[in-house]
């Protein structure tokens, strides 16, 4: 028994060690392209044929032409900013209504919203276009925000198990001491939630952040000042243009794991709580 369970053990690492290299193997090579010495893509070999860092240079301090990435990073920044907070208090304040709250047909909506979040975004992509576009909102931030935050309050599922883990009997103290439901959200459950609040912020900021499809279909203006970071690079790989900003695509992409990449490292910790907390209740 004790050599099935090493076998086993070693089989499984085994596995997770070839998945690992798998996963990192584009990632190392789009990170080793973005300090190329040549601006085309090489598939010929792996490493390029000499190393600079001309490409960051160029992306972030000599835009112009194509590659305009501080402006789309900046356009980006704010978007997903905006989208955070207002999805954020979506979030939480629709999963504090259905945990904390009891009012007529709770279960119902509960029920609904579940199945609603069944359905993938996409379906509703077209009647989102012409929507935004009959009341002026198409090649706009503004447009982009509504579309990432308006339905942020069906993803309340999570959130609202955490807060079935806040007992009630001390918000059940608050109100006899006169505290409305208002204040018993702001200086009771809140102050006590902030693994799901870090876990929610960071979810509510990753989706606009890595977006494509959505603010593609959203963005159709040529003007290149209103690109987000996805759709700038993007626009970076057409035929006409890939020989020459391969390099700086790849830099680009590189650069836009970073701010991702340092928000989960320092909020890991709750995030991980959040998430086991938040699985205890449905």
């Amino acid at each position: 028994m004790k050599r099935k369970r090493i076998f086993s053990r070693v089989a499984v690492n085994v596995l997770l060690l070839v998945l690992a290299v798998v996963w990192l193997i584009p990632i190392v090579w789009m990170v080793l392209n973005s300090f190329s010495t040549s601006t085309a893509m090489n598939t010929n070999h792996f490493f390029p044929d000499g190393y600079t860092i001309r490409n960051y240079i160029e992306l972030l301090f000599n835009p112009g032409g194509t590659a305009r990435f501080p402006t789309w990073f900046k356009n980006t920044f704010v978007i997903a900013c905006f989208s955070c907070v207002i999805s954020t208090l979506f979030v939480l304040m629709t999963a504090y209504a259905f945990s904390c709250c009891n009012f007529r047909g709770r279960k119902s909506i509960m029920n609904f919203a579940v199945v609603l979040n069944m359905f993938p975004g996409v379906l509703t992509m077209v009647a989102m276009y012409f929507i935004l576009q009959a009341i002026g909102l198409t090649d706009s931030h503004v447009g982009l925000v509504l579309v990432y935050s308006a339905g942020a309050g069906l993803g309340y599922l999570i959130c609202k198990g955490f807060f079935d883990t806040v007992p009630a009997s001390l918000r059940e103290a608050a109100k006899i001491d006169g505290a409305s439901e208002l204040r018993v959200f702001i200086q009771i459950v809140i102050p006590m939630s902030r693994p799901i609040i870090v876990y929610t912020i960071i979810n509510s900021f990753m989706a606009p952040w890595m977006d494509f499809v959505m603010a593609r279909l959203m963005m159709t203006s040529k003007n290149s000042d209103l690109y987000t970071v996805s759709i700038g690079l993007f626009d970076m790989l057409d035929k006409s243009r890939i020989n020459e900003y391969f390099a700086q695509f790849c830099a680009g992409a590189a650069l836009v794991s970073i701010p991702i990449g340092i928000l989960f490292v320092i909020m890991q910790k709750f995030y991980v709580e959040g998430i086991t907390g938040g699985a205890v209740k449905g």
